[in-house]
């Protein structure tokens, strides 16, 4: 007889349709995504999609066996799951009530991997960002392996998620803040551009880089001119790059 895969230890996953429904009610933990099985039949199903659509939590089907991955074969997960938080996220408003007077700001457009997201964190809190904004679709969230690959990090970087990347740049140049994308076809090196201004830096996700109306609506684009064969950085290696660059020149200009 086969024998049976206990569930892998993830705090941050809830099984099942009446914990994952009242999950979503109480509102005491932050829910980055629900997933339900294709072709699940259970009554109360609708009602969690209601609860999702309601306050805004992206939910998406998937195969049966990422559910076996996730849950092993253990666990009575009837077709749904929620993924939660490992720290709680922040309004963008808190982001802008404490900016310093001249604010470096990070947007990350779909970064997906979790350890990316982490190493960046670590290099943020290392950097002094004032915050770090991120899509609510389409990008991973502050999971477990996120907050393992801060190094700690994570507690002290502020995070907010947007529906709407374009919508919080336009928001950001009202503010006299300006909006740097990086491309590798920009015709500015990273450090050639005066990041002594108040600067949002914006970096795309693992191999696509910056959507089109993302990239369209950065004031600049920058790059970082590479010498070998690779015409390209890791985005967390990026990230490091340019953010220690624009510290180097701001404390240069202190």
């Amino acid at each position: 007889m086969a024998r049976r895969e206990p569930p892998p230890q993830n705090s941050n996953i809830i099984y099942g349709v009446l914990p994952v429904l009242e999950a979503l009610r109480a509102e005491h933990r932050r829910i980055d995504k629900v997933m339900v099985a294709e072709n699940a039949r259970e009554h109360r199903l609708s009602e969690i999609l209601d609860e999702c659509r309601s306050r805004s939590i992206p939910w998406q089907r998937a195969p049966r066996d990422a559910f076996l991955k996730l849950a092993g074969t253990e666990v009575n997960h009837q077709g749904v799951i929620a993924f939660t938080a490992s720290a709680e996220y922040v309004d963008t408003d808190e982001i802008f009530d404490h900016v310093a007077e001249t604010p470096l700001i990070l947007i990350l457009d779909g970064v997906e991997d979790p350890r990316n997201l982490g190493a960046i964190l670590r290099t943020a809190e290392g950097a002094g960002v004032n915050g770090v904004v991120i899509p609510e679709r389409r990008a991973v969230g502050l999971t477990d392996t996120v907050a393992k690959s801060s190094a700690g990090a994570i507690e002290y970087v502020r995070v907010a998620k947007t529906t709407n990347l374009n919508r919080f740049i336009e928001e950001l140049k009202s503010r006299n803040i300006w909006v740097v994308g990086t491309s590798a076809d920009a015709a500015t090196n990273y450090d050639k551009w005066d990041w002594t201004r108040p600067t949002a830096l914006v970096l795309g996700g693992e191999g696509s880089g910056l959507h089109r109306l993302v990239a369209e609506n950065c004031d600049v684009l920058v790059k970082i001119p590479m010498y070998g064969k690779i015409d390209s950085l890791n985005v967390s290696v990026a990230a490091g790059v340019i953010l220690f660059e624009a510290r180097r020149q701001r404390q240069k200009d202190s």
